[in-house]
């Protein structure tokens, strides 16, 4: 198949199976992280002049993506009385300007070389509904539902689709932060009572990339189970 596609925080977690799975459908998937020696880049996301560096250079050595795929992020949990000024600006810093710190050198590559992409960007549940201690991370979440729905209106017409992914519980790094006494109760909100699975969020990824999605744009899709 032999088409770039960039995955943002790819070493483990969502990023991980998401990588996986493209690269087990033949893409040449180009993983990053922000501290692996693992994964083909290395930068902070928050970073705009590393991300920018670190991109420049692959694109002008192997040329523009066929994909961007947005998964890098963090959360810092808070009641908001007690939230930090550092937890604020970390996840917005991350979640939010990395959207625009990792897509601003990638874009116009992609659109000068004429490439019908796609642009796949990690909101969160917490981004559609609101989540309880986490103001700072469901309002960056937000913001990229609203960032993807505009550069969806965009880059419609040069055949580049964007579209937005909102999961659930997912099984990762962060769930397992959950107190173990208090999993039963989170399930309980689940319709489906369980948690989703990496893999069910790399399956949707797969697909947008597919020629079959070239139509579907502009849109969030959601994967949690039947929680909303």
């Amino acid at each position: 198949m032999n088409k770039r596609v960039l995955v943002t925080g790819s070493s483990r977690g969502i990023g991980k199976a998401i990588a996986d799975a493209l690269a087990a459908e033949g893409y040449d998937v180009v993983t990053h992280s922000v501290r692996s020696g693992g994964t083909d880049l290395v930068f902070d996301v928050s970073d705009r002049a590393a991300a920018k560096a670190a991109l420049d250079a692959d694109i002008a050595a192997k040329g523009p993506y066929y994909a961007v795929v947005l998964n890098a992020g963090i959360n810092r949990d808070n009641a908001f009385p007690a939230m930090e000024d550092e937890e604020w600006d970390a996840v917005m810093r991350t979640d939010l300007d990395g959207f625009y710190n990792v897509l601003k050198p990638c874009l116009m590559p992609m659109i000068m070389g004429r490439v019908r992409g796609r642009i796949v960007v990690l909101s969160s549940a917490s981004g559609v509904v609101g989540n309880r201690g986490q103001v700072n991370y469901s309002a960056a979440k937000a913001g990229l539902v609203g960032a993807a729905k505009a550069l969806a209106v965009e880059v419609a017409k040069r055949g580049i689709t964007v579209n937005a992914i909102a999961p659930g519980v997912i099984e990762t790094d962060m769930t397992q932060s959950i107190l173990p006494e208090a999993v039963d109760e989170v399930k309980k909100a689940i319709p489906m009572r369980r948690f989703g699975r990496p893999e069910e969020i790399a399956s949707l990824v797969t697909y947008l990339l597919s020629d079959g999605a070239a139509y579907l744009t502009r849109q969030v899709i959601s994967v949690n189970g039947g929680m909303y």
